[in-house]
């Protein structure tokens, strides 16, 4: 018989194996989705998690299905991993999941949950909608700024047949480059100042805000965690919600020098076309509705943080696949022969005539999407998801990465292959491809993204043949973060095209315009 020292040596088991048993089997009988077994006490299932994140989740779905309950740490989780439970989450249930959760990220860089990204559904919210898609984003708005997104877009072809013309032999650091150019767009179009190039005076706010932006990327993975185990504030992760309060403190003061440098000039030379001055003159007609703080946090958030490194990041996805696959290559450059010819540079009005450029652009978003996982959703009530009752409160993550590599929905899903998107048509399909998102909390950027990764992109092929060093396959491994770029970055030579090169040696000593 069992002493009444082992059986309370045993006891902490029993009671643990009883408790996860009683736990797996309320699961079942409420109906909740199908869940990885077991769920540790306090970790829950983040011991099944390591970096990417998205591809470990991919590999959970691939066993637990499509529709998937977790527990990681505190917070319970339903991950969806195809079009039709997405499509339920973010079209059918739309409403329902158009809440955030109150992550750090949130709270320390969304204003305390105010900004357009990490404010829950409501009137608060749909007031920024309102602005950011009628005041900021509109296709109008973006119109009036076009010849900014031009100009730069030239600024960088200029610099790069400098380059090849001093010396034919270097290659160019495309990651800063995209950086530097993407960055440039969203601070003339926000406040008409550009922060990278010849003779720059800004340079130095430029090398700040890189500076708290970098901070910020490391200070995350941290306050991610602090989500999921908030415990772990006592185990060497006491001083993140100090470091992310000091550096939110720090961007808004960056955001609010603009506004006021912004205000200064001006006055003194009545300019007004730009988006914060756009934005101030609504302001001084409804100074409680179009806040100073409204519009620190939508250039912050949703231009200048959201708008600047993403589309620099999915650029140089770009460049690096076309680079893998030069028969792409040339097939595009042929395409904008034709449409556009050699006596002009591309311009955006011709986007619309270049459908392969955007197979190669949405082939890369496929490929690369910006966020794997969508940003997070929470349930507001109970609702049903692939048949599963999905409790109010739950957490909702959409991976996108998933859905968009399954061989489920994409033949060959891991090739690079713009030709699939010329047959991809709309309906039901188009949960298929979702980098932007989906319904009420899409990004709101996607057609400024677009804008400028078509001209940009479009205006590099079209002036410029590329090769990679040695003419070796690149290394196309994966970084941590968001968004997730490449572990190498990209270096390339850029030697102009026969065609292009009096047009090209025309802009190298003046300013031109690209129409």
């Amino acid at each position: 018989m069992f002493s009444m020292e082992t059986l309370y040596l045993y006891l902490p088991v029993l009671i643990l194996a009883l408790q996860i048993l009683t736990n797996r089997i309320l699961h079942k009988i409420q109906n909740l989705p199908p869940c990885p077994f077991p769920a540790l006490p306090f970790l829950g299932h983040l011991y099944l998690l390591k970096n990417p994140f998205h591809k470990s989740l991919s590999a959970l779905s691939s066993r637990y299905g499509p529709v998937l309950s977790l527990r990681l740490g505190c917070i319970p989780v339903v991950l969806v991993s195809s079009p039709l439970a997405a499509e339920e989450c973010l079209a059918k249930n739309d409403i329902i999941f158009a809440n955030r959760p109150n992550f750090l990220n949130g709270k320390y860089f969304g204003y305390n949950y105010t900004s357009l990204p990490w404010s829950s559904y409501g009137e608060h919210w749909r007031n920024l909608r309102k602005i950011s898609s009628l005041e900021v984003l509109s296709s109008h708005k973006l119109q009036l700024l076009s010849d900014i997104r031009a100009d730069e877009v030239l600024s960088l072809i200029r610099k790069l047949f400098r380059v090849s013309v001093e010396d034919p032999d270097q290659f160019a650091d495309m990651r800063s480059a995209c950086f530097d150019l993407t960055f440039n767009v969203m601070t003339r179009m926000i406040t008409g100042n550009r922060y990278y190039g010849e003779d720059i005076e800004n340079s130095e706010e430029a090398r700040i805000f890189h500076e708290i932006t970098s901070e910020a990327a490391k200070v995350n993975p941290k306050a991610n965690v602090l989500d999921f185990l908030p415990f772990m504030r006592w185990f060497g992760l006491r001083d993140v919600v100090e470091k992310m309060s000091e550096l939110q403190e720090r961007r808004d003061k960056f955001m609010q020098n603009v506004i006021d440098e912004h205000r200064a000039r001006a006055g003194a030379s009545g300019e007004k076309r730009t988006m914060i001055g756009a934005l101030l003159d609504l302001h001084e007609k409804d100074p409680e509705y179009y806040s100073e703080e409204t519009i620190r946090n939508l250039m912050l958030q949703v231009l200048l943080q959201a708008g600047s490194d993403t589309t620099a990041s999915t650029m140089e996805w770009a460049m690096a696949y076309l680079l893998d696959n030069p028969e792409v290559l040339k097939k595009a450059q042929a395409e904008i022969d034709q449409e556009v010819g050699q006596g002009r540079f591309i311009a955006e009005c011709d986007l619309p005539q270049l459908p392969y450029l955007h197979c190669i652009i949405n082939e890369t978003l496929r490929l690369q999407p910006v966020t794997p996982l969508l940003m997070p959703h929470k349930a507001s009530q109970d609702c049903i998801v692939g048949g599963y009752r999905v409790p109010r409160g739950t957490v909702l993550f959409v991976n996108a990465w998933d859905i968009q590599h399954n061989s489920r929905y994409w033949d060959d899903p891991d090739k690079f292959m713009p030709q699939r998107f010329e047959a991809l048509v709309g309906g039901k399909e188009e949960f298929k491809f979702i980098p932007f998102g989906s319904g009420r909390r899409g990004c709101p950027g996607n057609n400024l993204a677009i804008h400028v990764l078509g001209l940009a992109l479009g205006s590099l092929l079209q002036s410029f043949n590329w090769e990679t060093k040695d003419g070796k396959k690149m290394d196309m491994s994966e970084g941590i973060g968001v968004p997730v770029h490449r572990v190498q970055p990209l270096v390339a030579k850029c030697c102009p095209r026969p065609n292009m090169l009096k047009l090209l040696s025309q802009i190298s000593t003046k300013s031109a315009c690209l129409h």
